[in-house]
Formats: C-alpha cells, structure tokens, sequence
C-alpha cells in the first residue's frame, strides 16, 4: 500500500474526482488512454490566473491509478504556488505517466502523449521531471509546441535549480545564524543526483561540510570522491549531527518518525511535498525551532528555466531572477516568525495574494 499524503488518498476514495477538483480548486483534469503505444497518463491544469498552466512531466510506475491521481493533483497544485511566489507569469499544472521509466518508452508513446498535450490548446506547457529525459520531450515537441526544456535551448534546469536552493538556504542561515556564511557548517545533503550534486559543488566551494547519501552507489561514490563529502546510510542521515537537513529525493521525510530524530536548525532542499503532513509537520518544524524553507519557494529555479525559454530570455536571466529566491526565503522566514505562524502558511498566503490580485487586474472591463 502506499502512503497517504497531504491531499489525502483517503479522500479520493471516499469522494468523485469532481468533487476532489473542487476541494483543490482544480480547472481541469485530462485522463490519457493508447492501447496501441501503452499510454496511460493524466494531465492536472490547476490554475490559468496568471498565465498557462506549466508543470513537468513525470514518469513513474504507480501502485495503481489512485496513487497516480494523488500525486498529479497535488503537484499541479504545488506548481500554481511555486509560479506565484516566483513572481512568474504561469498557472500551475502537472502531467504523470503511469509507467517504468526503464521499460515502456519509446518514441510513439511519448508522439501520442505530445498529441493530448496539444489537445489542450496552450493551456498546459509541459517540460521534462522524474523519469523523463530532453530526448524523450524532443519527441513530444514533435506533436506540440507547447513544451520547454528542450536541447539547444534553456537546457538542463539542474543548475538554476541548485543555485536557488543555496542561495535560499543562505538566507535561511542568516536568519538562524545571523551570517549567510555557509563555511564549516555541516549539511546533509539527501539525494545526489542532478540537483544534489550541483548543490554539493556549491556547498563544498563555500567550505561547507557536506554529508550525502542516496540509493545509487556509483553516482554516491564518485559525487563523495569528486567533492570531499562524506558518505552516510539512507537512514543513517536522519540521526546526525547537522547544521542543515537538505531533502533532494523523495517528499515526505519530514514526518512523524524523522522529526523526533533530526538535530538540525534548518531544513532547506530541493524535494517537492517534504512534509508529511503540513498543517500536522510545518507547526511541529516550527515548534521545534528549526527554520523551514517552503520546497516549492526554494526549487523555483527549475520552473524559472524553463520560463526564461519561454519568453526567449537567455541564462543569465534565468540565473538572476533565481538569485532572487534569497530575498524570497527571507521574507517567508521573517514573516513567520513575527506573526507565529509556520513557513509553509506564509509561503501559500504570499502566492495566494499575488493570484488574487492579479486575477483582480484580468478582469473586464
């Protein structure tokens, strides 16, 4: 079985999607079907206010189609906010393909998914995300122009993405340390790939020391031997001695059983969904006095990326408008210690405050 999470599975079990997609305000949902290709996917749009709906694609191999819905809606939902709070112009939306990403891909399941893609006229512009390579959203650029990321243009967005999370945890440092100087604190970096490891090398330059653990031994052991950083177990991450718990993999590990175990003052990565639970986990992060920088605040660089590709503005744009996720986490961290309120509520109020306002500006005349 797999677990329940924030937008809880029970939910959808017990409730019509329909109603689902009101609960979470969702616009649109499009469910995918080819017999021929083996195509099984869903595509959430959950808001257009500020623009079109752009979120990755992910490919993954489900336990079944409920657990496929969970995450779509949820991701979606998370790209409306993580679009707002970067100052974007772009809804939120989120495509999953139901699938192993090592087993079923070929060019003619990804043409029919670029075709269903296409169907939605602009609304939806999708990009690569877990299990998805450029080459695999080359061909789905062959069916629709409404995808980014793709080779020759903005390109891999592993790097903005690790550059926004270092700087928003240097911004988390000065709030917690009084300095952003990152040199001799320890970090636990958890997960190394892309993203991780462009954070390491950000990291280990500063001087910072540098934990890392992550299931595929070869990239593990050659990111420790390149950079200078020490090799943990999987579990064995949760029970250091750190400064900062850097999640980078799987969403969730801010929960129950890790809360009680984690000797940090700052968790500061580039997982999506890291709390458990948020309404039960961001007020416990709190309590506990650790500075907790929103993830969807904190991996806005990847979402920026591809932005700046569509709107034709070049990599160093990109890597600017990036550098603005300091003041961003500053102001969340700050504004949730004044008004005592968790992170992850002022981090949802400040994109909910940019989408209504500009909603107000869209309306007619």
């Amino acid at each position: 079985m797999f677990e329940v999470k924030n937008l809880e599975d029970t939910d959808l079990v017990a409730n019509p999607v329909i109603a689902q997609m009101s609960k979470y305000d969702h616009e649109q949902l499009l469910f995918c079907n080819d017999n021929e290709t083996g195509l099984k996917a869903i595509i959430a749009v959950h808001n257009t206010v500020l623009g079109p709906a752009l979120g990755g694609t992910r490919m993954w191999m489900y336990s079944n189609e409920l657990e496929a819905l969970t995450d779509v809606l949820r991701l979606s939902r998370g790209m409306t906010y993580k679009n707002a709070i970067s100052g974007l112009n772009l809804g939120g939306g989120k495509a999953v393909i139901i699938g192993d990403s090592r087993k079923i891909k070929s060019e003619a399941l990804f043409r029919r998914f670029g075709k269903f893609v296409n169907s939605l006229g602009g609304k939806y512009i999708t990009a690569e995300d877990v299990g998805i390579s450029p080459l695999d959203m080359t061909w789905v650029s062959m069916e629709t122009n409404h995808v980014v990321g793709l080779p020759g243009k903005s390109g891999d967005p592993s790097p903005v993405t690790a550059y926004g999370v270092y700087v928003g945890m240097k911004a988390c440092a000065k709030e917690q340390f009084g300095s952003d100087d990152l040199s001799g604190k320890k970090v636990a970096v958890q997960g190394v790939g892309h993203v991780g490891e462009y954070l390491v090398s950000s990291l280990r330059k500063e001087g910072a020391e540098v934990f890392i653990s992550d299931i595929h031994e070869p990239t593990l052991k050659r990111v420790a031997d390149q950079y200078g950083a020490t090799v943990v177990g999987l579990d064995e991450i949760y029970d250091l001695d750190m400064d900062i718990y850097a999640p980078c993999a799987l969403g969730a590990t801010v929960n129950d059983d890790t809360l009680g175990r984690l000797k940090c003052s700052i968790i500061a990565g580039a997982a999506n969904n890291q709390l458990k639970q948020e309404d039960v986990h961001g007020k416990a992060v709190m309590d506990k006095g650790i500075i907790y920088a929103p993830d969807f605040a904190l991996n806005a660089g990847g979402v920026i990326n591809c932005y700046s590709e569509v709107k034709g503005f070049d990599s160093a744009w990109a890597m600017s408008k990036a550098e603005e996720i300091y003041q961003t986490i500053g102001n969340i961290v700050r504004r949730s210690s004044a008004e005592g309120i968790p992170a992850y509520k002022i981090a949802n109020r400040m994109a909910e405050e940019r989408i209504e306002s500009i909603g107000k500006v869209k309306l007619p005349l």
